[in-house]
C-alpha cells in the first residue's frame, strides 16, 4: 500500500514552514534581545528569518 501525498515530511517537499515552533520562536527573540524572563507561554508572534 502506497502512502498518500499529503502525508509526507516537509523535508522532502522542499517547501518553506510559516509557523515557528515555540523553542525556535524563543531562540529568535533571544537573538533579538525582546525574550525577557523565563515565561515560555504568552509569546509575542514572530516572523521567521529570510
Amino acid at each position: 500500500m502506497t502512502q498518500h501525498a499529503s502525508f509526507k515530511s516537509n523535508a522532502s517537499t522542499g517547501t518553506k514552514r510559516n509557523v515557528l515552533k515555540r523553542f525556535e520562536r524563543v531562540e529568535l527573540l533571544k537573538k533579538r534581545g525582546d525574550f525577557k524572563g523565563k515565561r515560555v507561554t504568552g509569546l509575542r508572534k514572530t516572523k521567521p528569518d529570510a
